[in-house]
Order: structure tokens, then C-alpha cells, then sequence
């Protein structure tokens, strides 16, 4: 490539070749650990060989320094970014001539840290020379330099027992999962004092939580390219989309990832690009991840078009004495309340069926339709809602109502939100229906949420066009997590939706009792909302996973590497 230094390097710094092209042939030596690259070297493309010597070529004029002490590379996924940080420790450990040099790698928790730790460990036993003067320590995860008493270590996320820390390189890994900025300050801000010149080398790719560091960082990075600050020892790097650019063009998608067709195929691109055009969450997690754009979390969800196609009308005499789903949900008693029921497929009948009731108190309702223009009034009129006299909703009514509808339909089970529902719960119970509660969060309802709007899709949900359900749907957002499950958010949703949340439950308990039939009781699935797996609704340990030793690792990784020369 043809080098030019970055316009941020300042007056009174020079550009050093010699320590430049030190850096980048000292990487050169390392290979590549992982897919179809393992075992080959380590040839850095041109956007990670401008990192490389900006950052260990630009140096002061006077002491010979190094100018940037943080690097914030802010990159869409699979671009290359973890075998580059992998890199950029190893050089810091072994190549920077800083005797017991302490560097180490950071993120959210350990196993994230371990991403990198475990590239960098890899690249080092494939390398003979740094195999024979590195000692690895699989237990504390670390790798000892041994020559200068130096050693590189993965170390978790508690920020209490980081203070002390004499550090000559940080390897932070993705910051947007930081949830505050205790570990980035501890890490970065006065732990590297005493060294010549320590470097914190900063790697993410977007997120959507804007009152978090990596939000902060984000900006500052922003700030300093388009020259709305200074600061000589930041080194901004950000591969991202504007936001008004077009999320669908390949043009676009060429930009912001400058590995494309080289770590990452054109063809999976699209692979995940066609997926995403199909679900709103997948969209803002492609958005993130292979656009860097900063998305907020939450959604707008149904396409109406498609939800119309469900309008038909619903012969309700072939419902009665079927097996149905219930989902309660009751909000404020002077709100709306929803009880939705869920009839599941039978023979010869494929399609869901979603029959909604709605109720709302009487007074209050007059002054909604004045204040918010929604057609309350008319809807009751028209029989789709019910008002009950009064201020608010006496309970009791909606518990006779549910007991008629238990006469009608075969209610197996009905899902409540537990806020405010503890003593319809158990006046419900006595009833003999059998309540089941359902936590309002990613883990219980993003299941479900993703089927109701699967269905849809697939044009196998029936509801009749009820117009207070079809309006609640239309109001919906949902808000969606970093590994894109997601939920109704009625705190981002801008009129109400409680009929679409019990529509949910109820659509949660039917599909439940689909696994049973099919075999699938005994499920395991992950919670990524308290890192726990869970077997039969129960949490479990995680399997215990053999270790492998340094030679069995060696061995295997020479097997991936040559395997396909």
C-alpha cells in the first residue's frame, strides 16, 4: 500500500518508518488461527496496516514517544478486528522493548476478553520462536513474555481489584457492552501513568444503548474526525453508515466494510441481508453489525399490509368447545384491559385464531376519545370494546366474563402479567382455571413474539379484522437486546398495545404445549439476559469442557491449518 500519515498526527510529532515497519513486519510473522486462513501469515490489508503505523510510526519529535495513547477502531463484524487486536497485544508483550510490560484484555466479562486472549494464545503456538520464549498459562489466562518478564492476561470485569494495575496496553473488546464506565476509566485513565507510553487499543462495533461509555467514546471518536475537537493522543477510526444512507445498497455495504470479499463473502452478507429484510429486529442487528449504525432498540413491528390479509371474517361456531390459549393482561383499573384468546391448529385447519376482549371504564373512556381521538366510543357501539360503569374497571366483572367464555371454549390454560393480578389470579383458580404467570421480559416473550409475527407472514393468523386489536397492533414497537431477541415495549409503543401483549402469552402457552406433543419438552435454551441455561424451565450448569493441553492444541491447530493447502 501506499502510506500516507493520518491528518491527525501532530506538528511536533514525525513519522518513524524504521518503527512502522517494525510493528507491521512483526505481525507478519504471526499467522492467521482460524476458518480457511489458519496457519497462514498474517498480511495485514491496507485499512489495518494504516492502523498499524499510525499508531507505533508516529512518534514525538523530542522523546520519540509515541503520539496516540488510545486507538478506537469502531468497525462492522467479521472484518478482522479481533486477529488485529490479537496482534497489536502481542506486540506490545514481545516487541516493544518495555521490560515487565503488563498488558491487558478487557470487555463486558471474561469470556468475552477471551476472544482475543485466545486468538493472540493460537498465533503464538503456531509460531516457533514465540512458542519457545513464551510460557502460557491456560488457568489464569495469561502468556508470560519470558525474555522481559512481561506478560499479556484476559481478566474480568470487576473493577475493584484493577486498582494498582501498572499497565502498557489495554486490549479493550468490544466496549458497547460495558454497562457503565467504572472498568473503561480504571483500565485507561492513570493505570498506564508510569509507563513511556502505554496504548489503549479500543475495538467495537455499534450498539444502541446511548447513556452508555461506548456511546460516549462513539462521539468524542465523531468529534475529532469532523473537527469539532482536538486531541493529539486520540486516534479515531470509524467504518460506519450515516444514517440516512440506504441500509439495502451494496455500494454502501462496500464502504463500511473494508474486508468484504475477503473475511467476510458478499454471499453471506446477503444471506444476512435477506433475513433481515424479513424481521424489523434482524434488521437493526444488521444495521449494527454490519453497518455500524447506532440504532435505538426499539422497533416498529407489524407491517399492516400483511396483517391485514388475516381480516376475514371467523365462523365462531366452529370454535366452541376447541382447545384455546388465554392471555390476561390488565393494566391500570381505570386503562384498558385485554383477555385474548389463541386457538391453536387442528386437523384439515392450519391457521391460528385470535379472538380479543377488550374492556374499558365507562367515564374515562368520554374523556380519552376527547383528548386522544381514538374511537372508544364507537367501537363500544359497534361491540368490539366493553365499558363498564364507573371510573374504573371492577375486576369481578372481568372474571364473570372469562368464567361464560370457559363455558363456550375449551380454555386449557390462560398467561398473566403478574403486576396487579394476584387476586383475579386466584379468583380465577377457584374457578378452576389453570393460571400460569409469564415474566415480562426478552427471555419469556421474544419467543413468542417472533412466531405471532412469523404467522402473520405467513398469513396463518386469523383475527377477523377486529378493529381495537388491529389499532393496538398498529401502535406497537417492540424493543430488541443485542443478540436480537425481542419484546412489545409499551414504553416505547406511542398509544396502547395490552391486547397484542396478551395475544403474545397466549400464543406462549399454545406453543409450549406444541413441544410437549412433538417431543420438545425437555428443551435447553439460553437466557442471554442472566447468562444462564435453561433445561425444562430449570437452570442448569453449563456442561464442564475438557482443556486442552498445549500440545493437543498445537497438534489440532497444525491439522486445521494444513488441511486444505
Amino acid at each position: 500500500m501506499k502510506y500516507y500519515p493520518t491528518e491527525f498526527m501532530l506538528p511536533s510529532s514525525r513519522y518513524s518508518q524504521e518503527l512502522a515497519d517494525h510493528a507491521v513486519e512483526f505481525i507478519s510473522q504471526l499467522c492467521h488461527t482460524k476458518s480457511e486462513w489458519a496457519g497462514k501469515p498474517f498480511v495485514l490489508l491496507d485499512w489495518q496496516e494504516q492502523i498499524i503505523r499510525d499508531i507505533f510510526g508516529i512518534v514525538d519529535r523530542k522523546d520519540g514517544s509515541r503520539q496516540f495513547r488510545t486507538a478506537f477502531i469502531e468497525i462492522p463484524k467479521k472484518q478482522g478486528k479481533s486477529e488485529l487486536a490479537a496482534a497489536v497485544a502481542l506486540y506490545l508483550l514481545c516487541a516493544d522493548q518495555e521490560f515487565g510490560a503488563e498488558i491487558y484484555g478487557c470487555a463486558n466479562d471474561r469470556n468475552q476478553a477471551l476472544i482475543v486472549f485466545n486468538v493472540a494464545r493460537d498465533m503464538v503456538l503456531l509460531n516457533p520462536h514465540l512458542r519457545s520464549v513464551c510460557d502460557i498459562n491456560n488457568t489464569a489466562k495469561r502468556i508470560i513474555y519470558r525474555p522481559t518478564r512481561s506478560h499479556y492476561t484476559a481478566i474480568s470485569s470487576v473493577v475493584e481489584n484493577k486498582f494498582g494495575l501498572n499497565v502498557h496496553g489495554v486490549i479493550f473488546d468490544e466496549l458497547l457492552g460495558q454497562t457503565n464506565r467504572g472498568l473503561y476509566d480504571t483500565m485507561t485513565r492513570g493505570a498506564g501513568v508510569a509507563r513511556k507510553q502505554p496504548l489503549n487499543f479500543v475495538i467495537t462495533t455499534a450498539g444502541y444503548d446511548k447513556n452508555s461509555i461506548c456511546w460516549d467514546v462513539h462521539n468524542k471518536a465523531l468529534d475529532i474526525l469532523e473537527k469539532r475537537k482536538i486531541d493529539g493522543s486520540f486516534y479515531p477510526v470509524v467504518y460506519a453508515a450515516k444514517l440516512n444512507d440506504d441500509w439495502t445498497s451494496e455500494e454502501v455495504w462496500r464502504q463500511v466494510n473494508p474486508s468484504l470479499d475477503v473475511t467476510v463473502s458478499m454471499k453471506n452478507m446477503l444471506l444476512e441481508f435477506n433475513a433481515a429484510k424479513e424481521d424489523p429486529a434482524l434488521e437493526m442487528k444488521f444495521r449494527r453489525d454490519f453497518l455500524c449504525q447506532w440504532t435505538n432498540a426499539e422497533v416498529r413491528w407489524i407491517p399492516m399490509d400483511k396483517y391485514d390479509l388475516g381480516n376475514a371474517p371467523i365462523d365462531m361456531e366452529k370454535l366452541k368447545g376447541r382447545e384455546c390459549y388465554g392471555g390476561l393482561d390488565l393494566a391500570d383499573s381505570d386503562d384498558i384491559a385485554a383477555f385474548v384468546l389463541i386457538f391453536p391448529p387442528v386437523e384439515n385447519d392450519p391457521n391460528y385464531y385470535v379472538i380479543p376482549h377488550f374492556w374499558i371504564p365507562e367515564e374515562g373512556m368520554h374523556r380519552r376519545v376527547r383528548i386522544h381521538h381514538v374511537p372508544y366510543d364507537r367501537w363500544v357501539k359497534e361491540g368490539h370494546l366493553n365499558a363498564t360503569a364507573g371510573e374504573i374497571i371492577y375486576y369481578d366483572f372481568i372474571e364473570q366474563e372469562i368464567n361464560k367464555l370457559g363455558d363456550i371454549y375449551n380454555i386449557r390454560q390462560i398467561g398473566y402479567d403478574a403486576w396487579g393480578a394476584t387476586q383475579m389470579v386466584q379468583n380465577l383458580e377457584k374457578m378452576s382455571f389453570e393460571m400460569i404467570k409469564i415474566r415480562q421480559g426478552y427471555f419469556s416473550l421474544s419467543r413468542p413474539s417472533k412466531e405471532f409475527y412469523r404467522l402473520i407472514l405467513d398469513r396463518k393468523l386469523r383475527h377477523g379484522g377486529q378493529p381495537v386489536l388491529r389499532w393496538m397492533v398498529e401502535n406497537v414497537h417492540i424493543e430488541t437486546d443485542a443478540v436480537a431477541n425481542i419484546m412489545p415495549s409499551k414504553k416505547k409503543s406511542r398509544e396502547k398495545i395490552d391486547g397484542v401483549v396478551a395475544a403474545v402469552m397466549s400464543l406462549d402457552l399454545a406453543i409450549r404445549q406444541e413441544d410437549k406433543r412433538r417431543g420438545n419438552a425437555g428443551i435447553t435454551v439460553y437466557d442471554p439476559t442472566t447468562d444462564t441455561i435453561i433445561r425444562n424451565g430449570k437452570v442448569v450448569e453449563e456442561p464442564e469442557r475438557k482443556v486442552e493441553t498445549d500440545a493437543e492444541l498445537i497438534r489440532r491447530l497444525e491439522r486445521e491449518s494444513w488441511r486444505d493447502m
